[in-house]
């Protein structure tokens, strides 16, 4: 017929929109667990290992001293199991609490980078070796080498702080533990309450006996 024009169809574009966000925080949410996981574990294994070597001298002879993350600085370590608690944290809170520990994760990463670069050129630990094994307040350590698992605590810690940033920047639509409420936030179906044992069926009390119910309770 002349003079009727087609409607237009409107297109989904409302869901394709939710559907990628969605897609979008689940990809988020992925990442910065894989970040801070692994990023906690490096600063955990790496702060165990060597970092700096030297020789102390000892009567006529030197003696060889080591020093791993620990005797450095025991910051690192501490600062990735606050980041780990963080991490988890962040499920279990929501609104400003979930920007507060993102943050907390965040500078605990940042902390434990920086505490790690700046070790990774420090003696005073070896010295205090070398002043502990000599009997000498002066004593020094001589021909001291580093290694480089410093700067793998170091890049551990940036994991961190990249999972923190992730989760202040996207942690508003991560899904939050509970109990009672599946992820969109609806309430999930309460069991209905079981019937009262029947005090003529003995099976019903050994029943009820089993679960560590009171069958002569009155519901």
């Amino acid at each position: 017929m002349e003079g009727v024009s087609a409607v237009p169809v409107p297109q989904p574009r409302a869901r394709t929109t939710a559907s990628s966000a969605a897609s979008a925080s689940r990809r988020s949410l992925a990442l910065a667990l894989l970040l801070g996981a692994a990023g906690a574990t490096v600063v955990l294994l790496a702060s165990g290992q060597e970092w700096a070597s030297g020789k102390a001298a000892v009567g006529g002879g030197t003696l060889p001293l080591t020093a791993d993350g620990q005797d450095v600085t025991g910051l690192p370590a501490a600062l990735a199991v606050v980041g780990l608690a963080a991490l988890v944290a962040v499920f279990a809170v929501r609104g400003a609490g979930r920007y507060l520990v993102s943050a907390l994760l965040a500078l605990s990463g940042l902390g434990a980078g920086l505490s790690a670069w700046l070790g990774a050129s420090d003696s005073s630990a070896l010295d205090e070796k070398a002043a502990d094994t000599t009997g000498d307040t002066a004593a020094t350590v001589a021909a001291l080498t580093h290694t480089a698992w410093p700067y793998v605590t170091a890049v551990g810690g940036l994991l961190l702080l990249l999972a923190g940033l992730l989760a202040l920047r996207h942690g508003s639509r991560w899904p939050t533990m509970s109990g009672r409420y599946e992820r969109d936030g609806t309430p999930r179906p309460r069991t209905a309450p079981k019937a009262a044992p029947d005090p003529d069926r003995p099976e019903d009390l050994w029943k009820a006996l089993d679960r560590g119910e009171d069958p002569t309770r009155e519901s």
